[in-house]
């Protein structure tokens, strides 16, 4: 596969970690009643944080899927074919 294969792939990693980070470390404010203010909303979202840590383990899930392809521990045309 080329690279830009394996960037269409580490992007749509990168945004399904993502959706899994975000929840993490959430911590809702009080009983605030405003105008236009939301219940749900988070107190301190950190989301330059979580963006960090999506990255990196993207970076590693794809990695591990790279390196497993590259050093022969799967063999993917043998997975696309059907045969074990």
């Amino acid at each position: 596969m080329g690279w830009v294969t394996w960037a269409a792939i580490y992007f749509t990693v990168w945004w399904t970690v993502l959706f899994m980070v975000l929840p993490f470390g959430r911590k809702q404010e009080g009983e605030v009643q405003e105008v236009g203010y939301l219940p749900g909303t988070p107190a301190r979202p950190m989301i330059v944080k979580k963006f960090m840590w999506t990255t990196i383990l993207s970076a590693i899930i794809v990695g591990l899927a790279w390196s497993s392809g590259h050093f022969g521990l799967i063999d993917y045309r043998a997975l696309l074919r059907g045969t074990p």
